[in-house]
């Protein structure tokens, strides 16, 4: 059976009565036992709302059932999602190997957080060579976190090599599957521990909220995260689960659509004299094409893009400043897999981001010009090249 027809059928594993054919919205906070020996039971099912209930239980079984996992937990956000795994399995003292390209909150939570505990983060970049990797790793190295593709700058690692390498070494892997969304990617399938998504993003689908999903295979990891968890209190309510179920059912089709736009303006991008490079996994002219080609059966509507541009970096940030402000149908806004068209620029956050360990200058600097990261949603696709073409006037001047 398809993967759609799972995440869609309003009959798969229900009898047939009169209901109806959306899955039940179960609030509550009190959680009544069968007999006095289930109230102090330690197990993984509901003892008390914040554990989630049928709503939240539906949900975290299509999402295992999407990533190939024996257990999901969900969070109250996609970094929460992430700062679990990180606070559960690093102690006093540890490193953990954290990707470049990787999302930027996490750098903080590390940098701001985990810091004060002596954990340290020893970066890398992602196209450095495995064994150059591996070569980072000492006795307190005990994680590595990888992001397929980078946040902003899109390089394109060799996921199932690099979790294979770690775990050969007795590390953990964490990976940000937001971008893959359990449909284009699945990590825990090629040796990844750890499969964090952002369900705000293309499962949630309608930007109307916020949560996260953390999956995995291993029974020990799950206890430990089940632990912890619950020692912390994360919480996922019943109506973000109800919504994010929602987005499931049309989760494919978003998906496909949002890809395909995106590929199309992308090649439009490509062929315009103003622009440097398009930053797209999904074209041939991206260095890694071939190795994303072979791990991703496809891609979605995030790209990003170098216009060309000269002068000091605040003269750069005025010029795509003024770019975005001329869209009329780009929210200006930090999120994606909605259905709304999104822009950005992107040299505040490339300022901040540090310097890789490899000697190679193009992997450590980046060249002037003006970044901005799109994210193409629903919309016709013509009205947004249109929308885009205008709007590059700024850059012809």
């Amino acid at each position: 059976m398809k993967e759609i027809t799972k995440l869609t059928s309003a009959t798969l594993g229900r009898k047939r009565e009169r209901r109806a054919v959306n899955t039940a919205l179960e609030r509550g906070s009190t959680v009544l036992m069968e007999n006095a020996h289930a109230l102090y039971q330690d197990e993984i099912k509901p003892g008390y709302g914040t554990d989630g209930l049928s709503t939240q239980r539906e949900l975290a079984r299509l999402i295992a059932e999407l990533e190939g996992a024996n257990q999901t937990f969900l969070l109250p956000t996609g970094l929460a999602a992430l700062t679990l795994p990180l606070f559960t399995f690093l102690n006093s003292g540890d490193e953990i190997l954290l990707s470049l390209g990787c999302y930027g909150p996490v750098r903080r939570f590390l940098d701001q957080e985990l810091s004060r505990f002596g954990i340290k983060r020893i970066d890398y970049h992602p196209l450095m060579p495995i064994d150059e990797v591996m070569g980072l790793i000492t006795p307190k190295t005990k994680m590595i976190y990888i992001e397929a593709p980078s946040s902003l700058t899109m390089e394109v690692c060799d996921i199932g090599a690099l979790a294979s390498a770690a775990r050969a070494r007795g590390l953990l892997s964490l990976m940000d599957n937001t971008y893959g969304a359990g449909v284009l990617f699945k990590p825990l399938g090629v040796g990844v521990d750890l499969s964090m998504q952002a369900l705000t993003k293309y499962v949630g689908g309608h930007s109307d909220l916020l949560i996260g999903a953390l999956s995995v295979s291993d029974k020990a990891l799950a206890k430990r995260l089940y632990e912890a968890n619950r020692a912390l209190g994360f919480f996922a309510s019943a109506d973000e689960a109800y919504l994010a179920i929602r987005g499931l059912k049309t989760l494919h089709l978003r998906l496909d659509r949002s890809a395909s736009s995106g590929i199309k303006i992308a090649e439009f991008l490509s062929r315009c004299p103003e622009v440097e490079c398009v930053y797209h996994p999904g074209l041939r002219i991206h260095p890694q094409h071939s190795l994303f080609k072979k791990q991703f059966s496809g891609s979605n509507g995030l790209f990003s893009v170098r216009f060309q541009a000269e002068g000091s970096e605040s003269e750069r940030i005025r010029l795509s400043e003024s770019f975005l402000d001329r869209l009329e149908l780009f929210g200006l806004g930090f999120s994606w897999g909605g259905f709304e068209s999104l822009a950005i620029h992107m040299e505040p956050q490339l300022r901040y981001r540090p310097h890789s360990n490899s000697k190679n200058p193009d992997e450590t600097q980046f060249h002037q010009g003006c970044y901005i990261r799109f994210y193409i949603g629903l919309e016709d696709v013509d009205d947004l090249i249109e929308d885009i073409n205008q709007a590059m006037v700024v850059f012809k001047t």
